[in-house]
């Protein structure tokens, strides 16, 4: 009986529940527990929720585990994958260090002036290395690829994944990928190169690239420029056009060459800004991933590398005159399998399509002089706060939008443009006619101006006479 009623002998549980402590006799005969509280389903179901509470904590301890360790990993894959894109992050570094010089230059002084080309670096900044190029393929309508033939296409409309889709498919079109046996993965890096060094500036920036190109490709298709020239001549063309302002500065020869910029020091005062950019082509096409040329017999590859030269030269404005009088010469006998005389007529080419705005529909073309006047301001605000010559045309106090352009579309791109058209006659209609209206329209603007100043002129003696 002794051992007996020890082996039953009861047994005291103390529960805390809600707070409240609660105790439990418990013994052999599960009839005889025996609670001293009152509450005996309440308690079981809060017993029971607390415990089932505790194994859900436990067992989340464990899903948490779980799930912080696959983050982890999809984080390490990630990072594994973003190494891939270090050199976006090096162009961004780059761009902001652009954009950091050029607010300080702005700011005053020249020790950061954004026009002095850091040659230290030896070309190898000028284009990321990629295995596949980033911008994404569109495939163009029929309407696009016909509007691209013409001086009417509106070059606003687009962003510069566009553009470069729209420049790969010229090259493609004109039969220049066939011609130089160019890799179409190649051709993409490339133009993704030229692309990124084109400064951002008001003007001379990655869609005045695109718009000289496509230019240059309607005339090559207005023209009939197949049936005369040769795709080598061809390519020379597109190419040049497409390089012709690479990494321009925003500030002309004429602030290089007065400032004593490292550009004109480099190149003696000679076309500083023509020869740089002739430079930064040919750094990116000795990139092995960016040379369209690399399958061209090297002799050949050495006659396409001085065309293009020579024709990027011809966009220095300084030579004008002496590039359209020899062409002025030749024209009237022209003879396409004269070399001297196909030359010629290809730097004329070149120089039409660089300044050909005012070619295009006024919708289109007024947004460039307005581009193109804040370029000049900037300059010329930077050469009176250095104490350099500023010319008339680029200073805000002195010149408006009719003036800057009627002078230039009538003794400039006028009479260029009709010298054309003597051997391409075709361009008349299309492009010298809008030359004409674009003058006609500049000059009634030029008239409204004088009528309000005159007004403004009067209305101020009458305000002093009656003072």
């Amino acid at each position: 009986m002794g051992s007996g009623s020890s082996s039953y002998a009861p047994k005291t549980i103390y529960l805390d529940v809600d707070g409240k402590v609660n105790t439990a006799i418990m013994v052999a005969n599960p009839e005889a527990c025996v609670f001293n509280s009152t509450e005996k389903e309440d308690m079981f179901q809060n017993v029971i929720s607390q415990v089932a509470e505790q194994f859900s904590r436990a067992f989340r301890i464990n899903e948490l585990k779980t799930e912080v360790t696959n983050r982890l990993a999809m984080l390490e894959k990630r990072v594994e994958l973003e190494g891939l894109k270090v050199v976006e992050i090096e162009k961004c570094k780059n761009d902001l260090k652009k954009l950091r010089d050029e607010m300080t230059s702005r700011a005053g002084g020249r020790v950061n002036c954004p026009c002095k080309y850091n040659f230290s670096d030896d070309g190898k900044k000028l284009t990321p290395r990629r295995d596949v190029p980033s911008y994404p393929k569109y495939t163009l309508s029929q309407e696009t690829i016909e509007a691209l033939k013409k001086p009417t296409f509106d070059v606003w409309h687009w962003e510069h994944n566009e553009m470069l889709s729209c420049l790969e498919y010229m090259y493609h079109d004109l039969g220049l990928v066939k011609e130089f046996n160019m890799n179409p993965i190649t051709l993409k890096r490339w133009l993704l190169g030229i692309q990124e060094n084109y400064r951002i500036n008001p003007f001379h920036n990655f869609r005045h690239c695109f718009c000289v190109s496509q230019m240059m490709y309607g005339m090559i298709h207005l023209c009939n420029l197949q049936e005369k020239l040769t795709l080598t001549d061809l390519g020379i063309l597109m190419t040049a056009a497409v390089c012709h302002d690479l990494d321009h500065p925003g500030y002309n020869n004429t602030y290089q060459i007065n400032a004593r910029t490292e550009l004109a020091v480099r190149y003696n005062d000679i076309s500083p800004l023509e020869n740089h950019h002739c430079a930064v082509a040919f750094q990116i096409l000795s990139l092995p991933e960016c040379n369209i040329f690399a399958n061209v017999d090297p002799e050949a590859f050495k006659q396409i590398r001085q065309a293009i030269i020579t024709l990027i030269l011809a966009t220095d404005m300084a030579r004008h005159g002496e590039i359209l009088d020899s062409f002025k010469h030749k024209v009237d006998n022209f003879d396409f399998t004269n070399e001297e005389h196909v030359t010629c007529l290809k730097m004329v080419l070149i120089k039409c399509c660089d300044i050909s705005n005012e070619v295009r529909p006024t919708e289109v073309a007024e947004p460039w002089v307005d581009c193109l006047l804040e370029e000049y301001f900037i300059q010329s605000d930077r050469e009176k706060s250095e104490g350099l010559p500023v010319a008339p045309f680029m200073d805000r106090d002195k010149v408006t939008k009719p003036t800057a352009q009627i002078g230039f579309i009538k003794f400039v791109l006028i009479p260029m443009f009709e010298t054309v058209m003597k051997l391409f006659p075709q361009i008349e209609e299309i492009m010298v006619q809008p030359l004409r209206d674009s003058r006609d329209h500049y000059e009634e603007l030029k008239q409204i101006d004088d009528a309000m100043t005159e007004k403004k002129t009067e209305n101020m003696s009458l305000g002093g006479k009656k003072k």
